[in-house]
C-alpha cells in the first residue's frame, strides 16, 4: 500500500482524526505519530520525539506532509506561548535539508502558520495576559497599521495614545518578541521553499483581519515570496485546522495525475464577494486557493467541471453559532439570511447536476460561523441528496470547512462511495450541524449550570458531560440521519480540551 507521512497541526480531532479518515476512503495508508508525543493545548509535547519519530518514518513513504509548527513548537497553541529564540528554530529547521537530501525523491508538502492576532481577550488559546489585553493588543496593530498606510482617523489616533498608556510593556513586549521569532521562522521556511526542498508551501492564516500585526507579518512574507519568484509553489490564505486536509488531497491528486476542475456556486448573487468572520478577504477568493491549494483548478462552467462546489453563504455579515450561546439569544434571521439568500435553488441545481449532469456535489455550509444550517439539512433530507453528495462541512470557520469538503469531493471523485466515506459523510452532519448547532447549546444551557460547571472547563474528556452529548447527539442521528435504509451509531464521543468548543465523535454509519 502507498503511504503518505503527516506531521499534525495538533493532536485533536480535526487535525488528527479528520486526515485518517479521509485517508481510509483512499488505497493510501497514513503514518501519523502517537498522540501522546504532541502537544495538549498549552502544554508542549515532545519537539525531539517528534523529530526522531519523522527521521525513522520517512523512510518507508513516498510523500510527506509537514506542519512546521509542530516540528518546532509540537502543535497549534505551543507555537504562540514558546520563549525559543529564532536561532534555535532554525537550527532545528535545517534538518529538513539533511532529510531530503537522504530521500530526495521524497515529496514534502509543508505548513506554517503565520502568528494570529485575534480581536478579542482571551487566554484560551493564548498568553495568560491575553485574558485582559488582547483586544487592546489587537487594536494597537490595527490603528499602528493604519497610521503606517495614512488611513487612520483622528478618533484611531487618540484611541492609541489611550491604549499606549494602559497597556503594560512587560506584556506588549513579551507579545511582540515572540511574533518577531515566529516571523523569522517563516523568512526561513520561504528560503527553504526557494531552494527547491518542498513540493508546495502553504502559509496559512487564521483569525484574520486586514489591518493589523498579522496583515502586517503577511506582507512582509509575501514580500519575500515575491522577491524569490516563487509564487507557484507557495500560497498563503484563510486557514489553520483544515489543511491537512487540503494537502492530502494534494499529495493524492499528484500521485494519481488528477487534476480535477471545480465549477463554484454560491447561494445567493454577492456570495463570492463576503469576507467571512475571523477572515481577511473575499471568500470567493479564498476558494480558488483552496482548490489550487488541494490541486485542482476552477472550472468556468458546470459542465466542464469534476467537481460542482455549492457554497451556503449569507449576502453579508455572517452569524455566529457559538456566538449565540455566549449572548443567551436565538439568531435572528435577517435580510442577508432570507430575501437575500436562495437555498431552494441551490438544493435543485445539486440535484440537477447529480441525477442529469452526472457531477459530484460537494456542500460548504458557511452561513454561520462555528456550525452549520440546519435548514440546509433539512433540504437535503427532503430532496433525498443527503446521502449522494460527495462531501458536506460546515464547522468553525470558513475556510476550515472549505477545507474539509473539498478535499472529501475530490477523493470521492477518486474512490467512489466507500464504508468509510460514509461515516466521515456521516460525522460531518452529527458534529457540525447536531453538536455546533444544536447539542452544544442545549447542554451549555441546561445541563453545565447543573453539574457546577462552565463551557471552558468541563468534568473531563470522558466525564458525565461527555456521556450527556453522545447521548444527545444519538438523539439526533436517529431523528434526522438513520432512515429504513441506514442507522448511525455514535460509537464514542469525549471532550478534547475539556470544554464544549469542539469534541471528538466516532461514527458508524451501516447500511440495512
Amino acid at each position: 500500500m502507498k503511504k503518505i507521512l503527516l506531521i499534525p497541526l495538533d493532536e485533536r480531532p480535526c487535525n488528527y482524526d479528520f486526515p485518517q479518515m479521509l485517508a481510509k476512503c483512499t488505497d493510501y495508508e497514513l503514518i501519523i505519530p502517537p498522540r501522546d508525543i504532541l502537544g495538549k493545548k498549552k502544554i508542549a509535547g515532545d519537539v525531539e520525539a517528534i523529530w526522531s519519530w519523522f527521521i525513522e518514518n520517512v523512510k518507508s513513504c513516498d510523500d510527506a506532509i509537514i506542519s512546521i509548527d509542530t516540528l518546532l513548537f509540537s502543535g497549534i497553541v505551543p507555537s504562540r506561548l514558546h520563549n525559543n529564540s529564532s536561532d534555535v528554530l532554525i537550527a532545528k529547521l535545517e534538518r529538513l535539508r539533511d532529510i531530503k537530501k537522504n530521500h530526495p525523491e521524497l515529496n514534502m508538502y509543508v505548513f506554517n502558520l503565520i502568528m494570529r492576532n485575534p480581536t478579542y481577550s482571551s487566554s484560551e488559546e493564548e498568553p495568560d495576559y491575553y485574558g485582559n489585553w488582547g483586544a487592546d493588543i489587537h487594536r494597537l496593530g490595527v490603528i499602528e497599521h493604519r497610521k503606517e498606510l495614512f488611513i487612520a482617523t483622528e478618533e484611531e489616533n487618540a484611541e492609541l495614545e489611550d491604549i499606549v498608556k494602559r497597556l503594560p510593556h512587560e506584556f506588549l513586549g513579551d507579545y511582540l518578541d515572540r511574533r518577531a521569532v515566529n516571523i523569522e521562522v517563516n523568512k526561513k521556511v520561504v528560503e527553504l521553499a526557494a531552494e527547491g526542498l518542498f513540493a508546495l508551501t502553504l502559509f496559512p492564516q487564521d483569525d484574520a483581519s486586514p489591518y493589523g500585526l498579522t496583515a502586517k507579518d503577511q506582507q512582509l512574507i509575501r514580500n519575500e515570496i515575491r522577491r524569490l519568484n516563487i509564487e507557484l509553489c507557495v500560497y498563503m490564505y484563510p486557514d489553520a485546522d483544515a489543511v491537512v486536509n487540503t494537502l492530502l488531497a494534494r499529495a493524492i491528486n499528484k500521485r494519481e495525475n488528477k487534476r480535477p476542475l471545480v465549477f463554484v456556486k454560491f447561494a445567493c448573487s454577492v456570495g463570492s464577494a463576503v469576507i467571512p468572520d475571523y477572515e481577511d478577504r473575499l471568500v470567493g477568493e479564498t476558494i480558488k486557493y483552496h482548490i489550487l491549494a488541494a490541486g485542482g483548478l476552477v472550472a468556468s462552467c458546470a459542465t466542464e467541471a469534476d467537481i460542482i462546489l455549492m457554497v451556503n453563504i449569507p449576502s453579508g455579515k455572517m452569524q455566529d453559532r457559538y456566538t449565540e450561546i455566549d449572548s443567551g439569544i436565538s439568531l435572528p434571521q435577517t435580510p442577508e439570511y432570507n430575501a437575500n439568500r436562495t437555498l431552494i435553488e441551490l438544493i435543485e441545481y445539486a440535484d440537477y447536476a447529480i441525477e442529469k449532469l452526472n457531477k459530484k456535489v460537494v456542500f460548504a455550509d458557511i452561513a454561520y460561523c462555528n456550525g452549520g444550517d440546519p435548514l440546509l439539512l433539512r433540504l437535503l433530507r427532503q430532496k433525498g441528496l443527503l446521502w449522494k453528495i460527495a462531501g458536506y462541512a460546515g464547522w468553525n470557520t470558513s475556510s476550515n470547512s472549505i477545507g474539509t469538503c473539498l478535499p472529501m469531493g475530490m477523493l470521492f471523485a477518486i474512490y467512489g462511495n466507500t464504508d468509510a466515506y460514509r461515516d466521515f459523510l456521516a460525522l460531518r452532519y452529527l458534529e457540525d450541524i447536531g453538536f455546533c448547532c444544536i447539542v452544544r447549546r442545549d447542554v451549555i444551557i441546561e445541563e453545565l449550570l447543573l453539574l457546577g460547571l462552565d463551557s471552558y472547563i468541563l468534568d473531563g474528556q470522558r466525564g458525565k458531560v461527555a456521556e450527556i452529548v453522545q447521548k444527545r447527539l444519538q438523539n439526533f442521528a436517529d431523528a434526522y440521519l438513520s432512515s429504513k435504509n441506514n442507522k448511525v451509531t455514535v460509537t464514542d464521543c469525549y471532550m478534547p480540551w475539556n470544554r464544549m468548543f469542539e469534541v471528538g465523535i466516532s461514527v458508524d454509519n451501516s447500511l440495512i
